[in-house]
């Protein structure tokens, strides 16, 4: 009877061992997938919010704070001088302008032209990231050139410039110097060494304009990047 009992007798059942692996319904406890699942999420949500760092950023970043320091003293001497002129509430120009992400920025800018001044009070905003140092023009939101066909998806994605190739090609006088293509062309090819050469062109304008010499209507960046196919000095 003894014996009949002990048979009868459930066996002890063995600890369920742990699942193994990284994958999130593999995770030993509730509390953990969780974990798991919101670092996840905040993994997502940053790629999508945070602008991704590039070398065009870094050159924004060293660049723009090197020029921001050196020319400091001639911007604030030159708001000084605009304060006494025409009084304190003369000195800025602040304009609603659309930035990376379509955000709706406020461009501060000197109201004055004197050895371009207004750019060089822009650089704050270069290094805070509402601007970059080359890029399309700021526009005012609700601007009809932003909705063009194919201009609202780069436009979303590239912020716009204290300078730019279409700003530096203004002049040239070149049939096929559009500023919508010019900055259609650098949407497509932007990149640090074309912000350079641009950033270049733009300096030898300021000087020449600075020095007083006539402007040569001959652009110095390559014509032959604008031209429709078949082009020819005929047509």
């Amino acid at each position: 009877m003894q014996q009949v009992q002990a048979r009868r007798q459930p066996q002890p059942q063995p600890y369920p061992q742990p699942p193994t692996g990284t994958a999130r319904g593999h995770f030993p406890s509730r509390p953990a997938a969780r974990l798991a699942g919101l670092t996840d999420r905040a993994g997502h949500l940053a790629d999508r919010l945070a602008p991704r760092a590039s070398a065009e950023r870094v050159l924004d970043l060293t660049l723009g704070t090197a020029l921001l320091i050196a020319t400091a003293p001639a911007v604030a001497l030159g708001a000084l001088t605009l304060a006494v002129r025409r009084g304190p509430g003369n000195v800025w120009e602040r304009t609603p302008r659309t930035g990376l992400g379509g955000r709706v920025f406020t461009l501060r800018s000197l109201r004055t032209r004197w050895l371009r001044l207004d750019l060089l009070s822009r650089l704050p905003q270069v290094v805070r990231g509402d601007l970059s140092l080359v890029g399309p023009a700021p526009l005012a939101p609700g601007d009809p050139r932003a909705a063009w066909p194919g201009a609202r998806q780069w436009r979303q994605e590239l912020r716009p410039g204290l300078t730019g190739l279409a700003q530096v090609r203004a002049r040239s006088g070149m049939p096929w110097d559009d500023p919508a293509l010019l900055d259609q062309h650098y949407a497509e090819h932007h990149g640090v060494v074309l912000d350079l050469a641009i950033l270049t062109e733009a300096v030898r304008n300021s000087l020449r304009t600075t020095t007083g010499r006539a402007r040569s209507t001959k652009a110095h960046l390559s014509d032959t990047d604008h031209r429709l196919p078949g082009y020819s000095r005929v047509d």
